[in-house]
């Protein structure tokens, strides 16, 4: 694919605050059991123009899995609720700087969103720059967004049990992991009540905040020397997986910035695959679960 970054500066967006064909997103998210509430963030204030996109509503809400893709159709509705078409320019951000904006940008661009971009920086950057914030709600004048189905760029744990079985070898296909490396191994508890620790056989450790710092992505060079020290292979089709499907974008996003189009993740992740069940885990030391 021909390089295009996936990030937009914040000068540029500021610039084209009055731009109609703009669509703003605020995709704040906080994890399990937090008591800061993104919502209320977003109201007390937020870049202008913007509308909250909530994770754990625009989804699949059917599944007992958080915050699962919604159906094509579900995401058409609220998507254009918004007032999003998915012929904007969709600009995405979040109040840690870069963390859940990963995984909307995601899940416009599975959509059919052709011209979407993460904030660089998000929202810490912009208030550090005195850049215009505004405050309330907000009620946006609906669009009509036409989604497509995403197809194999949600993976499911059908496939993820194939992989496993069979070996990363003998599938050609990397399972990348990002959550820290203390739940990777096991060494550190899970969020989620009942759900085991470890990783999948033969997954791969490359923890999401490695690339990043103060909030923004790292430099193309670093991101790739950090794929070359975790022995992920570019050539090789790649799945990346988290705990609950919110971070495992970052390296989707992350592939993007150095020029390749990887954007399979399985949706499920840890929250799934982790629950008790005869799926194999490895714990501390390497053993099995």
């Amino acid at each position: 694919m021909d390089k295009k970054s996936p990030f937009i500066d914040t000068r540029f967006l500021f610039d084209n605050l009055d731009n109609p064909r703009f669509s703003i997103v605020d995709a704040s998210w906080h994890m399990p059991g937090s008591k800061v509430s993104a919502l209320e963030n977003f109201i007390s204030g937020h870049i202008p123009g913007a509308v909250y996109f909530d994770l754990d509503r625009i989804a699949d809400t059917s599944s007992d899995l958080p915050h699962m893709v919604a159906p094509p159709q579900t995401f058409s509705r609220m998507a254009g609720d918004l007032g999003i078409s998915e012929k904007d320019t969709i600009v995405v951000y979040d109040s840690a700087g870069l963390f859940s904006a990963a995984r909307v940008w995601w899940n416009f661009s599975i959509m059919g969103a052709e011209n979407c971009f993460v904030l660089r920086g998000g929202f810490p950057k912009w208030q550090k720059e005195n850049r215009p914030v505004a405050t309330g709600e907000v009620i946006p004048r609906a669009k009509t967004f036409n989604a497509r189905t995403p197809g194999n760029l949600v993976a499911k744990k059908h496939e993820l049990e194939e992989i496993v079985a069979a070996g990363q070898k003998d599938t050609g296909i990397q399972i990348v992991d990002v959550r820290a490396a203390a739940r990777f191994e096991g060494l550190a508890q899970e969020p989620r009540p009942k759900m085991r620790s470890g990783h999948m056989p033969n997954s791969i450790n490359l923890p999401f905040m490695e690339l990043i710092e103060d909030g923004e992505m790292i430099e193309p060079e670093a991101i790739s020397q950090k794929i070359r020290d975790a022995g992920i292979d570019l050539d090789r089709p790649i799945i990346a997986s988290c705990g609950s499907g919110v971070t495992a974008p970052i390296l989707c996003l992350a592939l993007a910035e150095i020029g390749i189009n990887s954007m399979r993740v399985y949706d499920g992740s840890w929250s799934e695959w982790g629950m008790p069940g005869p799926q194999p885990v490895i714990g501390e030391k390497g053993k099995p679960v």
